[in-house]
């Protein structure tokens, strides 16, 4: 008899993990026709973060018709459909069944889409970019050479200003904003993250969001990097162009305060620290050099806080949670920033990329930018 309970059991167990698998897999749809493409080979290719793969495909018969289907996780995933060098780009971010009507061989331009509001965005934003190609086009044989280089510039520029404006800082969390980042012109990319301070902040509230709305996908790991990377080259060349931070200047403008809640749920003021010296320090505890810089931190509080030294650090982590749980066991004030990345604390201490931290005086007067650790010591001491 226990023998058979335990057979019972162990079979109902397997037959809920079944059911569970089975209930986790979604499934999503594109399907439509595409009509003066009858022997056409229509292809399904998923854009990767790295590659583009065909996962499937047909042949069209006379009427065009075409059924595709795909398994989700529920993380944002991008699409195209092909026929030679025609592309229609599809976005699946749930379950979801997208229709495409469209005739060869302007699919590329005159296509029907319905059942995604992604897809329509991305499709207007597609069509904006084949327009922005062809005007840079018409420029440059009209103004062949540097004469038309200006032009070529506020042609790029308009753009962006356009697609930021009304696509990226409207709705960062959708799949519409990361396929605006990722266009290019001529194969270059139209948003630079590496050395554009502006672009890169449209990268970097992308990233935001989306580390709040897929933490685990790869697209935003992957965004998460651009995202850092550019600010850590906008900081290299601030700082090339500007070896030290010019004290006077800022004593000038004063402290600017800073509210936050910090990491035991109350809320924290920077000018509360007056009296102390205080190292005022932007963080983001996912980047991997963190543990790293933390320990440093900690042998630096550890010998000059009875001395009345203090830290006041700000995080810009997307993921409460595992913010909370990184500095749970500080000692120091950790308060967090919840606009992420994206926030305009960071353009009011003219921060381009983080971390980055400066020192303030028993009188909260900024007075030094650090940029490497070791020389944190010296200026501590000198303070105190």
């Amino acid at each position: 008899m226990k023998k058979n309970k335990t057979l019972f059991r162990t079979a109902f167990l397997a037959l809920a993990v079944l059911t569970m698998t089975g209930c986790s897999q979604k499934k999503f749809h594109i399907e439509g026709n595409i009509t003066e493409a009858a022997d056409s080979m229509l292809y399904l290719e998923n854009v990767g973060v790295e590659s583009i793969t065909a996962i499937d495909s047909v042949k069209l018969s006379a009427d065009g018709g075409f059924s595709f289907s795909g398994e989700t996780d529920g993380a944002p995933d991008f699409y195209r459909l092909r026929i030679h060098d025609q592309i229609i780009n599809i976005s699946i971010d749930s379950t979801e069944t997208v229709g495409v009507k469209a005739s060869y061989p302007t699919m590329i331009t005159k296509y029907e889409v319905s059942g995604s509001e992604n897809c329509q965005t991305i499709k207007e934003l597609a069509l904006k970019q084949i327009e922005l190609q062809q005007r840079c086009f018409d420029v440059q044989r009209a103004m062949p050479g540097m004469a038309g280089r200006d032009s070529l510039i506020r042609l790029i520029q308009a753009y962006k200003e356009d697609v930021k404006r009304n696509y990226i800082y409207r709705a960062p969390d959708k799949t519409s904003s990361y396929f605006a980042l990722f266009q290019t012109v001529g194969g270059l990319l139209i948003f630079d993250p590496q050395t554009n301070r502006d672009d890169i902040k449209a990268f970097a509230a992308v990233a935001t969001s989306w580390d709040l709305n897929y933490p685990e996908a790869l697209r935003t790991q992957n965004l998460h990097n651009i995202a850092i990377n550019g600010m850590k080259n906008d900081r290299i060349m601030q700082y090339n162009n500007q070896q030290a931070l010019d004290v006077s200047q800022v004593q000038a403008s004063g402290l600017i305060d800073i509210t936050l809640t910090d990491n035991n749920g109350q809320r924290s003021r920077l000018s509360d620290l007056r009296g102390k010296v205080v190292l005022l320090d932007f963080h983001v505890f996912s980047m991997d050099e963190s543990p790293k810089r933390i320990l440093a931190m900690r042998e630096i509080y550890n010998k000059f806080h009875a001395q009345g030294f203090e830290i006041y650090q700000v995080s810009f982590d997307a993921d409460e949670h595992f913010w909370k749980q990184q500095t749970a066991a500080l000692p120091w004030v950790c308060v967090r920033d919840p606009r992420g990345l994206g926030s305009e604390l960071l353009s009011t201490y003219n921060v381009p990329a983080v971390p980055d931290y400066f020192l303030i005086d028993r009188n909260s007067n900024l007075v030094k930018r650090m940029v490497q650790m070791d020389d944190v010591e010296t200026e501590i001491r000198k303070l105190l």
